[in-house]
């Protein structure tokens, strides 16, 4: 590590963060990266020389465990510790992820209204500036070169960068699994499928295409134009996201060549951050057409592998009302497919997904509870269930008392999941 005092700012060149993701209530930075501190404020840079975090040193920082992180397509979260109970409990995680953009959340925090955030943004906006003319003073050639790369990436070249990552897979990433918060939202998207098998009603998310597989020539142009996107700071990635909806209906061949080469291609081997993760989406058809050459692919990958699988409901009569082209007992079958994978395969994780609503009728609430209660003869740490919060649903409170009654009688680790894109 180089650190360096510089006019009003203290900064720290190539420094090294944890190399496994932990649960914790405060900032924990991951791999190799850089800071720069003034009076107010810590911004943290990644191997690019692009803001990565903020966060704030002054009485008027909303909390001093809280944070702004940076995504890889220029959204900024703010993650929240100090206003809610049982966070842990209800989301698996320390943290509440606040976001700048509409979603499902059940808490009413709205930080990006706070002007102690709104300033806290607009310095890292100046930052660039406010280091430009520091460049001509007599500086080590590291901290120079390092500098500079910070003062390009303004926030006119960041806005770009967004557009060319949405260039490079053909879209925005409109929805992460839930289950990407084990490496705090972290991936490289890949997309290998378009569209889905179904479309249902209730989706706010999915594009409303017909599924259809990417040919293997896009895949690995994407990998190659990846690589070069994500630069130097790919070193600080350790998982891949296959996208977009139901990657897992590509199949055994495509999902395999996609893995296979994007582990090479982004040295996940070599990655500053260890044990390499792989997500993906699935649907109930997709999960159950899934056979053992697939799965046993997976399986031996190099790779920890989270399958992510909508079931929204075990109701039929919900099932209809959320306009989802399934019957019952297909979401039944699916359901004991994910505990059969999960039993049987060592480094594959299989969790689903059920819908969470006022106005959801009663059967819903009932079937779920029979579905991940009687259906288990005992609790199972493998395989969490995650409950989807509608965006229509407006009594919050309900909600959340709805959600810690399933979770008491789940026999299976139960979460909220928050729509939040990449």
């Amino acid at each position: 590590m180089h650190t360096l005092y510089l006019d009003q700012f203290k900064i720290s060149i190539d420094r090294h963060g944890a190399q496994r993701y932990v649960k914790a209530s405060y900032p924990v930075r991951y791999g190799r990266y850089s800071e720069i501190k003034s009076a107010d404020y810590l911004f943290g840079f990644n191997l690019n020389g692009e803001i990565k975090t903020i966060r704030g040193l002054n009485g008027n920082w909303p909390h001093p465990a809280e944070w702004l992180k940076r995504t890889a397509a220029n959204d900024w979260v703010y993650y929240s510790v100090g206003r809610y109970h049982r966070l842990f409990s209800l989301l698996g995680e320390y943290y509440l992820p606040c976001l700048p953009y509409p979603s499902n959340s059940p808490w009413a925090y709205k930080p990006f209204a706070d002007v102690n955030i709104q300033n806290a943004l607009a310095a890292a906006y100046r930052l660039p500036a406010d280091l430009r003319p520091m460049l001509a003073n007599g500086i080590p050639a590291n901290v120079k070169d390092y500098l500079g790369c910070v003062v390009e990436n303004d926030a006119r070249t960041l806005g770009c960068k967004t557009e060319k990552l949405h260039d490079i897979l053909g879209g925005s990433v409109s929805v992460l699994p839930p289950d990407t918060r084990h490496v705090d939202y972290d991936v490289i998207p890949l997309m290998v499928a378009d569209g889905c098998l179904y479309d249902c009603g209730f989706c706010c998310v999915k594009s409303r295409q017909r599924f259809q597989r990417r040919p293997q020539d896009n895949i690995e142009r994407q990998i190659r134009r990846l690589k070069r996107f994500y630069g130097a700071d790919v070193r600080n990635y350790n998982a891949l996201f296959l996208g977009n909806h139901d990657a897992l209906a590509a199949g055994r061949e495509t999902i395999r060549h996609a893995a296979s080469a994007a582990y090479h291609a982004f040295g996940f081997e070599r990655a500053y951050v260890k044990n390499p993760t792989l997500f993906l989406f699935g649907s109930a058809d997709s999960l159950l057409n899934a056979g053992h050459q697939l799965l046993e692919a997976l399986n031996r990958a190099p790779f920890y592998t989270y399958i992510n699988i909508g079931l929204e409901s075990a109701d039929a009569s919900t099932l209809a009302l959320i306009d989802k082209p399934l019957q019952r007992d297909k979401i039944y079958a699916a359901f004991q497919k994910m505990l059969d994978v999960n039993r049987h395969y060592l480094n594959i994780e299989v969790t689903a997904n059920f819908l969470l609503g006022e106005h959801l009728p009663p059967a819903h609430h009932d079937a779920l509870i029979d579905l991940i209660r009687s259906n288990l003869s005992r609790f199972y740490s493998k395989g969490a269930i995650y409950l989807s919060p509608l965006k229509t649903s407006r009594n919050h409170n309900q909600l959340l008392r709805q959600f810690v009654e399933i979770k008491t009688k789940s026999r299976l680790p139960a979460y909220l999941y928050l729509i939040q894109r990449l």
